[in-house]
């Protein structure tokens, strides 16, 4: 054998080694033919790696899946009952009375916040405040932030041994409790209409 083969092989048996480490074997062997009892064992170990998953969904979407829809709510405000406080629905989301919301985290509780550009505006100087916007939620919880302007506000959702998987329907209504300017405010990602949700996993 020459000194090339020689080391191919002895690389080959370095290479086995690992492999034969985590593999187990026993055997036992009555020699007497006694017909005695024979007992042999063999164990393998497990471990199953879990990734660190954070997913936020609030309208559209699919869970622990991206989806880039952006849904719109609508408050159309009767003419005859402007101002005088009667909540107004929203229309437009993706569900009969408001929106899905989920939220999925598996290292422990969750900060989720909302976050507006300002006020709601209609291109000619005229505004509505978010705080005239309404909401509430079909599950504890999965709180709603509240919306203010030209700032960030933010809920604590608690985990229950490190995991949270909380579902509910956001509803949202216009207070309608003020007489505004006529005009579209807010809109399609325009005149600050987008409020924008974050969740944060330490």
């Amino acid at each position: 054998m020459n000194r090339s083969t020689s080391r191919l092989l002895a690389l080959a048996l370095v290479a086995a080694l690992p492999l034969a480490a985590h593999a187990e074997s026993d055997v036992v062997i009555d020699a007497t033919n006694g017909n005695p009892t024979l007992t042999a064992e063999a164990s393998l170990d497990f471990q199953v790696v879990v990734p660190k998953v954070l997913f936020l969904q609030v309208g559209t979407g699919t869970s622990l899946t991206d989806v880039a829809t952006v849904d719109l709510l609508t408050f159309t405000v009767p003419g005859a009952t402007l101002g005088d406080g009667t909540d107004v629905a929203a229309t437009g989301g993706n569900g009969a009375s408001g929106v899905t919301a989920r939220l999925i985290g598996n290292a422990g509780n969750i900060t989720l916040a909302s976050s507006t550009l300002g006020a709601l505006a209609n291109g000619a100087g005229d505004t509505i405040s978010f705080t005239q916007i309404k909401s509430e939620t079909s599950n504890t919880a999965l709180p709603v932030p509240a919306l203010v302007d030209g700032a960030s506000t933010s809920v604590t959702v608690n985990a229950s041994n490190r995991v949270v998987n909380q579902t509910a329907t956001w509803s949202y209504a216009y207070d309608n409790s003020v007489i505004p300017a006529a005009g579209t405010y807010g809109g399609q990602n325009l005149n600050n209409g987008r409020v924008t949700y974050t969740a944060s996993l330490p």
